[in-house]
């Protein structure tokens, strides 16, 4: 065995991060590593990578047991990281990045960084994923999928026999994904081992040998290749079986919540988008990255320019491109980014759900904290946030209880129409459902929902409808009945759309 993790114990005030895990990899073997938020993944990682020491167990890692590994002694043991948080400077060029902090120099008094070399040494590790950049390329010129690429190249210049990635695909598009997974197949064709982290779980049960799953900090199960199922693995995370994500409508949907007319953005300012989104439904907005679905949620609600068009909601036009305009019309967006444009994640989580909404809370221009406290009490009990209190700090919080905060916040000022923008992107399976309930309420109780989301599943299996856009224009719009993602993937790469698919207008 490449790496053995025997018994490994980790405890935290009050808490038991890891309690008796035990974990193997083999040569050239690609092991799945799944569980929900909390479950141990990263405290596990932390203990792999040098970073945290167990309380007990042994790690044996290319030679004899023993009780801990320090940073360095995981590096020596071939281990490396790509982490979901890029570790890349974008104004520096490929190579430098790969050799960051380990610069090869020339010869001479002054010794100056040999560019020429560290080019030379990275090329061959570029070719061999596959990439479609040099060595001498600025990093902020590439794209996501790209960036991940120069980390794999980062990690196989350690000349690591253990990768690790965590939520590798989570910001990628299927395209960008696909390549991935075969970058993956290369590397384990070459002997090189990777244990693949990740709350999708189609595509851990497409790329991976064995798939081991932690619950509560424990191994819950592990799972041969042949034993690898989606069904399965949700079984071992949450320890029952979930229902179909889809659930009906409780009535028909009503008259047009939210109207898009014509709307121009700064992504696409020689396209005009037309939307409509009834009250009491799940409008699904699909895409490939860059199609321009976030661009045009911002723009929607005020917070990007809007070179022409006009939106409504309820019959009345906003006449001032705002958010302050959005939200008094009871119109709300979830942006993609939770921890940058979502939360204050050193301000609790009263203060977060009550933010966009003071003036309900001020008393003689003081905010009247028990009245903010008990409307977070309520939602906190409603949405099952899991935290020790209403007064504990937004970023401590797992994924899914922040993306949870951030809709009780706007749930708490009685929405109309509400913007979801990739709600789940790194939330466990448990987390996800709960979401998706959450949603099908807020249908049920009214509320127009437009959710925009590049998990293919989560679209087919959660919405009523999917409006699917393509280099700036809507290209399609499906009902129920014409869902598949042979559908939604022809109308998102602008090719010819069968029968059953209503075209979008022409631009």
């Amino acid at each position: 065995m490449l790496l053995e993790l025997t018994g490994i114990r980790k405890t935290y005030p009050g808490v038991v991060a890891l309690d008796g895990v035990s974990l193997s990899v083999g040569a050239g073997e690609v092991v799945g590593l799944v569980g929900e938020n909390g479950a141990g993944k990263s405290t596990l990682m932390k203990v792999l990578g040098g970073i945290v020491a167990p309380d007990s167990g042994t790690i044996r890692a290319g030679g004899t047991p023993r009780p801990a590994l320090s940073v360095r002694d995981a590096l020596a043991a071939g281990i490396a990281f790509v982490h979901q948080e890029l570790n890349l400077f974008g104004n520096l060029d490929v190579a430098a990045n790969v050799f960051i902090g380990r610069e090869m120099l020339a010869g001479g008094p002054l010794r100056l960084v040999d560019t020429a070399q560290m080019h030379r040494r990275v090329r061959p590790l570029l070719g061999r994923l596959g990439c479609d950049f040099d060595a001498g390329t600025p990093v902020d010129s590439l794209s996501l999928a790209q960036q991940q690429l120069v980390e794999i190249a980062k990690a196989l210049s350690l000349n690591a026999r253990l990768v690790i990635m965590d939520e590798p695909t989570s910001s990628l598009t299927i395209a960008e994904t696909e390549r991935l997974l075969r970058v993956i197949a290369g590397l384990k064709a070459d002997g090189v081992s990777v244990i693949f982290i990740s709350h999708r779980l189609n595509e851990v049960e497409r790329c991976t040998d064995r798939v081991v799953v932690l619950r509560d900090g424990r191994v819950a199960g592990e799972l041969q290749r042949a034993d690898v199922s989606h069904a399965t693995m949700i079984r071992l995370m949450i320890g029952r079986e979930l229902k179909g994500n889809y659930s009906a409508p409780a009535r028909p949907p009503g008259d047009d919540a939210l109207e898009i007319d014509a709307l121009r953005t700064l992504a696409y300012p020689g396209r005009a988008v037309s939307l409509r989104v009834r009250q009491g439904e799940i409008l699904g907005l699909a895409g490939l990255v860059g199609s321009g679905r976030t661009e045009l949620a911002r723009a929607a609600f005020g917070v990007d320019a809007r070179l022409a068009g006009t939106v409504r909601v309820a019959g009345q036009a906003i006449a001032a491109a705002s958010p302050r305009a959005a939200i008094e019309r009871g119109f709300y967006l979830v942006p993609e980014d939770r921890k940058r444009a979502g939360l204050l994640l050193d301000v609790p989580i009263a203060e977060n759900i009550s933010l966009p909404n003071m003036r309900a809370y001020a008393r003689r221009l003081l905010v009247d904290t028990a009245a903010e406290r008990d409307n977070a009490q309520r939602h906190k009990r409603s949405l099952a946030i899991r935290a020790p209190d209403v007064t504990t700090p937004a970023g401590v919080l797992s994924g899914g209880n922040q993306q949870k905060v951030v809709l009780a916040k706007w749930l708490s000022m009685a929405p109309r129409v509400m913007i979801l923008d990739e709600p789940t992107r790194g939330i466990d399976v448990g987390s996800k459902n709960d979401i998706y309930a959450l949603l099908r309420a807020l249908a049920d109780s009214g509320v127009a929902v437009l959710m925009i989301s590049s998990d293919m599943e989560e679209v087919i299996g959660v919405c009523d409808r999917i409006a699917v856009m393509h280099e700036g224009r809507i290209s399609g719009l499906l009902e129920r009945p014409a869902f598949s993602e042979h559908n939604v993937l022809q109308l998102a790469v602008g090719a010819p759309a069968a029968a059953t698919i209503e075209r979008g207008p022409a631009p």
